[in-house]
């Protein structure tokens, strides 16, 4: 199966040797997704609603250049900085994947590299065929 690496230009793919998301035969998987905007500055820093949108776009971004789209997600994994940003990342989310509902896990974890980073997701997909 042809492997196809999608890069999101950011400078840190060839130091840490990671593609935004990778696709082989129906998958595309896309790794942890934070809230930067096209200008490399934090997006929404304070409103976690605001970066899970950010993260939901830039992986929609992904899937585009992918072949797939957000209606083929089959899962998510949400990681929060904060438990009480757990209603406001799930309403956000939602928006996005209400009618496709792939399977989803959230997590709180003590931290993520960028400390104004309440959220980070990764996102797979798999397309029919």
């Amino acid at each position: 199966m042809a492997r196809q690496n999608i890069s999101s230009a950011s400078p840190f793919e060839p130091m840490i040797g990671f593609s935004r998301a990778v696709r082989i035969g129906n998958r595309v998987i896309i790794g942890g997704t934070a809230p930067v905007g096209p200008d490399g500055k934090n997006v929404g820093v304070g409103d976690a609603a605001a970066q899970t949108r950010r993260c939901v776009e830039i992986a929609r971004i992904a899937l585009e250049e992918a072949g797939a789209s957000l209606s083929d997600v089959v899962r998510t994994r949400m990681f929060l900085t904060r438990r009480q940003d757990w209603e406001a990342v799930g309403r956000a989310h939602g928006e996005a994947f209400g009618d496709i509902r792939p399977a989803a896990t959230m997590v709180v974890v003590s931290g993520l590299i960028e400390p104004d980073w309440l959220v980070e997701i990764e996102f797979e997909a798999e397309l029919a065929g």
